[in-house]
């Protein structure tokens, strides 16, 4: 079974993560998306808004509750330290998964290189570009050996979400229905989450 893996904070989850992963996997042929909440994502250790793993995980598992095309793994949930990418891969090949299909949000493509152990990663991981309609990168400003990825970029449908903005809105008293599962609303109102 093809399987895309989505790995990410899910600060929270929201509807433009599940369309996007779920157009990219109809586009090229994946049976499955799992999502994979990090516990500890390195690019933002010290984040004042950044919700418990497990609330993060149980919006995740929320947001995709019946739908066949999703599973949610909490393997990082089960290390200590921060999540990196690789120990995941690694991970999931020590399951005996042959091939490690990644999927990454073209905005993070520029940090690529700048990953934990970003050679090996690339070398272990094949990665599939999600990118905005529109979306431009110069591939000469990338090293040589990351700007073969260009052939994996797919475009994503528009979708104007963010979990900052979701958060944001939390904060200043506004509705995020809509903008996220109904299962993720409640948990984030029950648990008073994002909330000033």
């Amino acid at each position: 079974m093809a399987t895309l893996y989505f790995g990410g904070s899910f600060n929270p989850i929201h509807h433009g993560h599940l369309i996007c992963s779920r157009a990219v996997a109809e586009q090229r042929g994946y049976e499955r998306v799992v999502l994979i909440p990090s516990a500890q994502p390195p690019h933002k250790p010290d984040a004042a808004n950044m919700a418990d793993a497990a609330d993060r995980l149980a919006m995740c598992r929320l947001a995709v509750a019946g739908d066949p095309q999703f599973e949610v793994d909490d393997l990082e949930l089960h290390r200590s330290g921060r999540s990196y990418t690789l120990d995941t891969v690694k991970q999931l090949k020590a399951r005996a998964e042959k091939e490690i299909h990644w999927l990454i949000g073209a905005d993070m493509l520029l940090y690529l290189p700048y990953w934990h152990q970003p050679r090996q990663l690339l070398a272990e991981t094949h990665f599939v570009i999600l990118a905005r309609p529109g979306w431009m990168l110069d591939w000469n400003v990338l090293p040589a050996e990351f700007r073969h990825l260009e052939k994996n970029v797919v475009e994503a449908p528009l979708l104007e979400i963010s979990s900052t903005d979701i958060r944001d809105r939390v904060a200043a008293g506004k509705s995020i229905d809509y903008l996220t599962p109904p299962g993720v609303c409640r948990h984030v109102r029950e648990r008073g989450l994002y909330a000033r």
